[in-house]
């Protein structure tokens, strides 16, 4: 039996629209590992008719899949389960109101950050797709790093420097007559973390 996926982009409206159902979004949380509408319906104390109303919206949409049917009495017993662990919604699935740079326009700007992060789930989420079906893995490499800043000299500083390293590095390596070469993108980006998360 295969195993759920850790992470699914949802990218259709149709699937974001089952998923942010709140009672929906409470049977994946607990359908990460498998049960039956009578299983969940007794643990969510929720009538078993409105459970498999649920279940079924999530099935179409792709976000339960069946596992086995158990015999129970005269019946059929669907178990199922969330096809992954977590999910995150694709800015594609909102078609043209989704943020691009072009519209954000400001590079120094949240806009222009979130557009850039949301190009990044949408092109990632289509490379996963593609490597799951041809068995593969995508080449990714994150950096994270949180830095306090003394002021906003200093920031300043380290953003020009930064922006240098990356530079100079991309020169280096930077190679557009390499047989077999593969184009990759590097997002840096550099934001204040929300002082509810950290009250240092």
């Amino acid at each position: 039996m295969a195993t759920s996926l850790p992470l699914d982009v949802i990218r259709s409206p149709e699937s974001a629209a089952a998923l942010l159902d709140p009672t929906r979004q409470q049977l994946l949380a607990h359908l990460k590992e498998p049960d039956s509408a009578s299983g969940l319906a007794r643990r969510l104390r929720l009538p078993r008719q409105r459970i498999n109303y649920h279940l079924r919206v999530l099935e179409t949409a792709g976000l339960v899949e069946m596992v086995e049917e158990r015999r129970k009495g005269n019946c059929l017993e669907r178990v199922v389960r969330a096809t992954a662990r977590a999910f995150i919604i694709s800015p594609e699935a909102l078609g043209e109101l989704g943020p691009t740079m072009e519209t954000a326009a400001d590079r120094l700007s949240g806009a222009y950050l979130i557009a850039a992060a949301g190009r990044a789930i949408r092109d990632v989420a289509d490379l996963e797709d593609r490597a799951r079906k041809e068995g593969k893995r995508v080449a990714t490499l994150t950096l994270e790093a949180d830095v306090r800043f003394a002021n906003a000299d200093a920031r300043a500083k380290f953003a020009e420097e930064l922006a240098s390293a990356v530079a100079r590095l991309a020169a280096r390596y930077h190679d557009d007559k390499a047989p077999g070469g593969r184009r990759f993108r590097l997002l840096a980006a550099v934001h204040p973390v929300p002082v509810t998360r950290n009250k240092e």
